[in-house]
């Protein structure tokens, strides 16, 4: 016997699916990344450092597996898999920057400013953007425009001034405001900032299957409970893993004044809260069959992480 548990199988089958998703994610990553040629190539450099070979590809594995549900074609997934990174690629890109987040080190690796300078990070951020836009309204990711569109639309409203971007004006706010944010308001940050760009990547898959309203409507309920349980466990990674665990500086959000459920309720209550989130999200998978093992693996594995 090798001394594992029923509860570690399942575990252990998510991994290896998540390392070999990164791995074809990369691949069409890599394919639709410029070259590292031509006058523009340290900002065509900057992007691929940015998005290619690092990271847990959470969001991309997301798109993966929520489209598997419905028969999408691979190579179709991928794509829109690897838009999603190239949209969370520029997000980290520039909140990394000195007039955000101010972070050295991000993938165990020097931050793009760090790397280059703040003028190439900043428009290596703007091209990803675009990149992940000029990736979803091709027809080589769906035959249906309206598909397309569909996406596009999406991940505009998850991603700018009503979603991600919205969320960290309201995050930097926070951080000067003179009097400290309820849990209402923390949780709506932490929705726009964090959860928007989850639920998309769990709702894209049954976009691009056109399935029913209901599905799509319960994987969009997934994503948005494990991406608040994920920015929780991310928050309790900040207090208690190591730089070398985590990827990046620890131990900065209290500092900085961040305003987070585990500063509002403590880490007991907020692991808990994390744990009742996943428990939320599963519930949300009783219509999909056991091809959905790994969406219900994977809300477990958010709050079991250690980077």
């Amino acid at each position: 016997m090798d001394g594992s548990t029923g509860q570690d199988v399942p575990m252990e089958a998510l991994r290896r699916a998540m390392a070999e998703a990164a791995a074809e994610v990369d691949g069409a990553l890599d394919s639709l990344l410029p070259a590292e040629e031509g006058e523009e190539r340290a900002l065509f450099a900057a992007m691929r450092y940015a998005t290619l070979g690092g990271g847990k590809k959470l969001r991309a594995f997301l798109v993966l597996e929520a489209a598997r549900q419905f028969g999408v074609a691979r190579a179709s997934a991928l794509r829109v898999a690897a838009a999603v990174e190239m949209l969370h690629g520029y997000s980290l890109v520039h909140d990394d920057l000195p007039a955000m987040d101010d972070d050295d080190l991000r993938r165990g690796k020097p931050t793009v400013h760090k790397a280059w300078d703040e003028a190439i990070a900043i428009l290596a951020g703007d091209a990803l953007q675009t990149q992940a836009f000029l990736v979803l309204a091709s027809p080589e990711t769906h035959a249906d425009p309206a598909v397309r569109a569909d996406l596009c639309l999406a991940l505009a409203l998850a991603s700018g001034a009503q979603g991600m971007v919205g969320g960290q004006m309201l995050d930097m706010a926070a951080e000067k405001a003179t009097s400290p944010l309820d849990e209402g308001q923390i949780g709506r940050l932490q929705l726009l900032k964090t959860g928007r760009l989850i639920e998309f990547s769990a709702e894209a898959g049954a976009v691009l299957g056109r399935a029913p309203d209901r599905a799509r409507q319960d994987l969009a309920a997934y994503g948005r409970a494990i991406g608040a349980a994920f920015q929780i466990a991310d928050d309790l990674l900040d207090l208690t893993a190591t730089p070398e665990e985590a990827g990046k500086a620890t131990g900065k959000d209290a500092g900085a004044g961040k305003a987070t459920l585990l500063g509002l309720y403590g880490p007991e209550r907020a692991r808990a809260h994390a744990e009742a989130l996943v428990t939320q999200a599963k519930r949300h998978l009783d219509d999909l069959d056991e091809r959905a093992d790994h969406l219900r693996s994977l809300a477990d594995h958010v709050i079991r992480r250690r980077n």
